[in-house]
């Protein structure tokens, strides 16, 4: 039985300083050149005036213009520091989400939990709260169609998939877990990192993934993944990060990428000195992943894979697996364990240059 190592696409024959804000908070001093003469019956009590009332409720403090004295005390300080720091915060956060891109939900150093915490690693609530960020992405080729994933970054349908999902499309239409369907354009691409951003036409208030932190995987992580394996959509599968830092080579020919129009779907890859399912041709690039045995078949390329708390920390992009030529059985082919995807922090670093509308 002869062994393949294919990309899981699948393709079907026909804020300011915190002085400035401390100096915002308090009106400044005006400090005269010799101290004032102390007398403790300054300022005198206003003058009876008609109409007013001769003396003010108990407890309560005034001036000589009638306006309550602002307080001076530690509870006061707290207070507007209080204030400050909301307003700094808040600045932050506006500027960061108008950097990365519009509703997009990036994450650099830490996560938080998209599931409840009470349901972290449960399977059940992390397919209910990412499968509506996952989508199924179609390619009309010129010898076929290509089937993959993808993971919705911002509420206006930009979209991050694998290169190799989208390479050559004449076009390309994206049906989301509602069953909606759009037409979606490239806006660039990546093929050093097997990495596409596309666009989805007329889209709004389509629901965003959380982009974790792919660094802080550990080997034993328990991790989700969900696409459309076989144009199955929204298909889920779980298991755990099986090692890390794998070293995959891909082609980056356009021409490569676009073989499996015999009819078995499979990609050329190289891994630990070996090619699997072809010649990877000669021009090649090799990405360090995250490797999983949570089950992936073609058509779950530009997925999600997802930890306990519901984060996204790869984009799925190849599988190993049996053959599934005509001189072997049919049930020789599919996932046997050995998944790897693109890690999230690499997609992260990237999209300023999927944005910018590269086509390398």
């Amino acid at each position: 039985m002869t062994e393949s190592f294919r990309r899981s696409g699948e393709y079907e024959n026909p804020q300011g300083p915190q002085g400035d804000a401390y100096q915002g908070a308090y009106p400044q001093q005006q400090h005269a050149s010799a101290p004032a003469p102390v007398n403790p019956e300054w300022p005198p009590p206003p003058s009876h005036q008609p109409g007013q009332a001769a003396q003010q409720p108990d407890g309560a403090e005034h001036s000589v213009h009638g306006r309550k004295k602002r307080a001076r005390g530690p509870m006061a300080l707290l207070a507007a520091v209080a204030i400050v720091a909301a307003a700094v915060g808040g600045a932050t956060a506006y500027g960061f989400q108008e950097l990365t891109g519009k509703d997009e939900v990036v994450s650099s150093s830490t996560t938080t939990n998209v599931v409840p915490s009470s349901k972290k690693g449960d399977v059940a609530a992390i397919a209910a709260a990412v499968s509506p960020s996952v989508v199924e992405i179609t390619a009309t080729l010129s010898n076929g169609t290509s089937t993959g994933s993808g993971v919705i970054i911002t509420s206006d349908g930009q979209i991050v998939t694998n290169n190799h999902v989208i390479s050559g499309a004449q076009s390309i239409k994206v049906t989301t877990s509602t069953g909606k369907s759009y037409t979606a354009k490239v806006v660039g691409t990546d093929s050093a990192k097997d990495l596409a951003l596309i666009k989805l036409q007329g889209a709004s208030g389509l629901k965003v993934a959380t982009l974790g932190n792919s660094d802080g995987v550990q080997v034993g992580d328990t991790v989700v993944a969900i696409g459309s394996p076989e144009g199955l959509s929204g298909t889920v599968t779980s298991g755990i990060v099986s090692a890390l830092n794998r070293d995959v080579t891909v082609s980056t020919d356009e021409g490569q990428d676009q073989q499996g129009q015999g009819g078995d779907g499979q990609w050329p890859f190289s891994f630990g000195g070996r090619q699997f399912n072809g010649d990877t041709g000669s021009s090649t690039t090799t990405y360090k992943a995250i490797q999983t045995d949570a089950s992936l078949n073609p058509g779950n390329s530009g997925g999600a894979l997802i930890d306990a708390g519901g984060n996204i920390i790869g984009i799925n992009s190849a599988m190993y697996s049996a053959s599934s030529s005509s001189s072997s059985s049919s049930s020789d082919a599919g996932s046997v364990g050995l998944g790897f995807a693109i890690p999230i922090n690499t997609v992260k670093a990237d999209l300023a240059k999927l944005r910018s509308g590269s086509t390398s």
